[in-house]
């Protein structure tokens, strides 16, 4: 409990401390918001502490410095009686642009000595950056060319994938429609079936001839279609006796054979149909 205690008195002081004058907003006071406000207290604590660690170097830095300038300022007056405000306008902006220059480049002091390797370094810096911007600029104008080929290729490849899509959603368009027709078809064919069972069941228990069944009739009708393919050879066959001339009495017997065999054939013929047309 005295060490809650001892917690909150801190944090109390060092709220006072930041807010000064102004008043500390309100707060829940508890265990938990106690012990986070004293934790931000120490590492505020702490960090100030190194802040002012690093003012108090910095002031012996610049105390420093200005001890050395001092020194070298005096030992300037004795070795040539030279003082910095005896100099005029021109020379004060000339020695400020040294000591920048020295600055700026680095050196360990303003010597001709210091100066010249130092530009050298900087020419040759400048020649590198050069170089390197050069060679960034090939790339760039290469990744460029790239990416303009890139674009159009993409461009095109949309255009492909367009008329891919369409293609594909018309193909698709007739597949259902040719589903659509054969599902029909399918149910035409299956109702044609059960109606023609439905038929010969029906003729068979009036006493139909077998021989005129569906079946049998496209026997039959694939027979007659046999039997008309081997008579056109024998008209033809028929045709050219006609022609003939030479020998009339065995030309006159050929052509009565190829009559009667021609003949025999239609009747034939003529009893089927008849019997498909039953």
């Amino acid at each position: 409990m005295e060490a809650e205690e001892d917690k909150e008195a801190q944090v109390a002081a060092w709220l006072k401390k930041i807010f000064g004058d102004h008043p500390i907003p309100q707060y829940e006071v508890n265990p938990r918001t106690t012990e986070i406000l004293h934790h931000l207290s120490e590492r505020n604590r702490v960090r100030d502490r190194d802040v002012c660690l690093v003012i108090e170097d910095l002031k012996q830095k610049a105390s420093e410095y200005e001890s050395e300038a001092k020194h070298l300022q005096d030992l300037l007056m004795e070795s040539v009686n030279f003082s910095p405000a005896n100099l005029s306008g021109a020379g004060s902006r000339y020695l400020n642009a040294l000591v920048d220059s020295a600055v700026a480049l680095e050196t360990k002091d303003s010597s001709l000595a210091s100066f010249i390797p130092a530009v050298n370094d900087l020419t040759s810096d400048l020649f590198r950056t050069k170089s390197k911007n050069e060679e960034i600029k090939l790339e760039l104008a290469k990744l460029e060319k790239n990416l303009t080929a890139t674009l159009v290729l993409e461009k095109c490849l949309r255009e492909d994938l367009k008329k891919a899509e369409l293609h594909l959603s018309t193909e698709r368009a007739k597949v259902d429609h040719r589903l659509q027709n054969m599902d029909f078809l399918k149910a035409k064919s299956e109702e044609f079936r059960f109606g023609i069972k439905a038929a010969e069941e029906q003729l068979s228990t009036r006493g139909m001839d077998a021989s005129l069944s569906h079946q049998s009739l496209v026997a039959l009708s694939e027979k007659l279609a046999e039997l008309k393919r081997q008579t056109i050879p024998l008209k033809k066959k028929l045709e050219s006796y006609l022609d003939l001339m030479p020998n009339p009495s065995l030309a006159q017997v050929k052509i009565e054979e190829a009559k009667r065999e021609l003949d025999t054939i239609e009747a034939e013929l003529t009893k089927k149909v008849d019997m498909m047309e039953l």
